[in-house]
């Protein structure tokens, strides 16, 4: 018999905390979409408690994301329990998730509680998150550095108080595949009721072992894996979706396991969410890296061409991976747009599909043949203006050689409250002067740590993408920007980085509100 595994997303809840990693309502609604189309079965939308953004993201996504469950975190706290409940109201299937701190470490130098005082008060937790919502989920944060009898207490406590899902975090990052393994199989040894509830694990990556070790959580009888897109997280990151998906799928022979994911849109979504956090994925990333499925090794590419057995474990076209050249051009409609659209594995709806349709007129019109990949970045660079308060509106930019040319930059931009700005800069090239130009615009100071520029389509009037590294105030941010002008896409990543440190701003803000009302 195969069991089916629970894959649980918290990209939008644990995968924000990434630094520089904030993303807009829209944003959030967005990926939610492509999450709840690829199949995921719990998307923990949010910490409500958190902050009103927060708040707000998670009563959105509730309700308008249908057919999956939709979760909060909240610690084992009423303030924190009632919000969650608050924003779940409006979904059909909702969870509430609590968790507390049960290793010593925590208990002494984070909660200053007892042994007896954490249980208390995780079971107080449990039952109240039970008055609101019938599925409830219980997290013994840092539960892999927790003494293992004193674990099995807490997670028999928190049954009987209700829980329906028992999480076994390795919130560090520092267990390893064979600890995992035997901690899951000391709790169901151990705790009475544990074979009527769903075991978890939440594996981060701080020492590369996150997607070994949920897998090894599964083996020893877990049927819920807490993992993110491209695995993006709290330090190193978490568990990569992805990835996890794809070893139960490639190797169901030794797991016996099977998810509900369609795996056709996990490429799809690896994107999209590159494209919305402003990072990019790395070349070699297992699964859905630009090299996953490439061959350049003159023994690979002889065996490939005789059997792709030889050298692919996967097919790209399992993962969403494309190997169609179909061309569309200023003469295609809407119809043949949506159905290319859907066929490279993305959801768009009505109102996002006009907004494409004009956006992909507007670049038939300057290229001769739109690709596929044209309109992959089509899709997943489309730009919020809601995601930020600035909207570059015009860039003029002019470049030279010689010491009497100097590049220079003119640009205008929308900013606070609609006002126009307008500023003009020199620079060593046409993208510093841009740069210093929108430095100059919005008033924020810079950093570039990085930048990278690369082709998106093929052709020689082939589309840019831009992918910048800053640091704002000490705090990094990535931004990505995609135009057929590389000085254009560049100056669109930078404003999206502005953005997107103008939104962690006020979301810093927020919850220091949040926490002072909190007590």
């Amino acid at each position: 018999m195969v069991d089916q595994v629970i894959i649980f997303d918290t990209t939008l809840r644990d995968g924000e905390q990434s630094p520089g990693c904030s993303m807009s309502v829209p944003q959030k609604l967005r990926l939610a979409r492509t999450l709840a189309d690829m199949g995921v079965d719990v998307i923990e939308a949010g910490f409500a408690a958190a902050s009103p953004h927060d708040y707000d993201a998670v009563h959105q996504i509730a309700g308008s994301i249908t057919g999956t469950t939709i979760c909060s975190l909240a610690r084992c706290s009423e303030n924190d329990i009632k919000l969650a409940a608050r924003a779940l109201a409006p979904a059909p299937k909702k969870r509430l998730h609590v968790f507390i701190a049960t290793s010593p470490i925590h208990r002494k130098h984070k909660l200053g509680m007892s042994r007896k005082e954490v249980i208390e008060r995780a079971v107080a937790g449990v039952r109240l998150a039970r008055e609101f919502c019938e599925d409830v989920e219980f997290s013994a944060e840092d539960a892999i550095r927790t003494e293992p009898e004193y674990l099995a207490e807490v997670m028999a406590a928190v049954i009987e108080a209700g829980a329906t899902t028992l999480n076994v975090p390795d919130t560090v990052g520092y267990t390893t595949p064979e600890e995992m393994s035997a901690r899951i199989g000391y709790l169901n040894e151990h705790v009475p009721g544990i074979h009527q509830v769903v075991i978890s694990a939440h594996c981060h990556d701080d020492l590369g072992m996150a997607v070994a070790n949920s897998l090894a959580a599964v083996r020893a009888g877990a049927r819920q894996v807490e993992c993110t897109i491209n695995g993006i997280g709290e330090r190193a990151g978490n568990c990569a979706l992805e990835e996890v998906v794809m070893a139960l799928k490639t190797r169901a022979d030794y797991f016996g396991c099977r998810t509900g994911i369609d795996t056709r849109k996990l490429y799809p979504a690896s994107r999209q969410l590159a494209a919305i956090i402003g990072s990019f994925v790395p070349a070699n990333k297992a699964v859905v890296g630009d090299n996953a499925f490439a061959h350049e090794a003159g023994i690979h590419q002889h065996g490939m061409l005789a059997s792709r057995d030889t050298y692919e474990i996967m097919r790209p076209e399992d993962v969403g991976i494309s190997r169609s050249k179909l061309v569309l051009g200023k003469h295609s409609g809407r119809h043949a747009l949506a159905d290319r659209v859907r066929e490279l594995g993305f959801s768009v709806g009505e109102a996002e599909l006009e907004s494409l349709f004009e956006r992909f007129k507007n670049l038939a019109d300057r290229k001769r043949q739109v690709f596929d990949a044209d309109l992959e970045a089509l899709v997943i660079g489309e730009h919020n203006d809601a995601g930020g308060p600035w909207r570059l509106d015009h860039l003029h930019a002019t470049s030279g050689i010689g010491e009497s040319q100097l590049p220079s930059a003119a640009v205008a931009v929308t900013g606070p409250g609609g006002q126009t700005v307008r500023e003009a800069a020199t620079g060593d090239g046409p993208v510093d002067a841009a740069f210093k130009a929108l430095a100059r615009a919005t008033g924020v100071e810079f950093e570039l740590v990085g930048m990278r520029v690369h082709s998106v389509s093929e052709g020689e009037d082939a589309q840019g993408e831009a992918e910048l590294q800053m640091r704002i105030d000490g705090v990094p941010f990535s931004g990505r920007g995609v135009d057929t002008d590389i000085i254009s896409a560049c100056a669109r990543a930078f404003v999206e980085i502005i953005n997107r440190a103008s939104r962690q701003s006020s979301a810093v803000v927020e919850t220091g509100k949040a926490v002072a009302a909190n007590g």
